[in-house]
């Protein structure tokens, strides 16, 4: 097996995505394209940005988390450097050989084929670039929508967990749907 390489937030390219680190004047157009977007909201869990203050906050510890090797990209449209959403890895554990991806994109961006193409090459990222086993996702069965963008891009339905989260739209009970890919 090869050696696992913690490369950290490099900048990656797919055919219409610059998948790149967060800068603080990013702030103004993630706060108003996904940070305050009750749509794209309704599956996250943190709650809307009550200001634009608010979220140069959090995109200030993202940057200082660069320091530590994390994996927290910004999506940007090549065409016209518009900002859309993010991808990350919400969990990167080297030990164990894999990390959990997790992502968010303002919903006048949904539908376009985006969030498939940036999780593409993510995957390719974790897999062939840093050397991971596997990579995982999942989604409250809520949100279907999202398990779609993961089928398109090649990940596996491999459990359902009944039961497991509260989704904060209908305050019911969902399922928690796990997808992987590996080498």
């Amino acid at each position: 097996m090869n050696e696992i390489k913690n490369i950290g937030t490099i900048t990656l390219e797919t055919e219409r995505l610059i998948l790149r680190r967060f800068k603080i004047e990013d702030a103004e157009n993630m706060y108003k394209n996904w940070a305050t977007d009750p749509e794209c909201n309704k599956f996250l869990s943190w709650e809307l940005h009550k200001n634009v203050e608010e979220t140069k906050t959090v995109i200030q510890n993202w940057i200082n988390e660069y320091e530590t090797g994390s994996y927290n990209w910004v999506v940007e449209l090549k065409e016209n450097k518009e900002i859309i959403g993010n991808i990350s890895a919400v969990h990167f554990r080297k030990k164990d050989l894999n990390c959990e991806i997790g992502y968010c994109y303002g919903s006048k961006y949904w539908g376009k084929g985006y969030g498939t193409e940036a999780l593409k090459r993510a995957i390719d990222f974790f897999l062939n670039e840093c050397n991971l086993h596997l990579v995982e996702a999942c989604h409250i069965s809520g949100n279907p929508a999202s398990g779609r963008v993961m089928e398109k891009a090649g990940m596996k339905k491999e459990a359902v967990l009944k039961d497991r989260r509260i989704n904060k739209y209908t305050k019911e009970l969902n399922d928690l749907v796990i997808y992987s890919i590996n080498n």
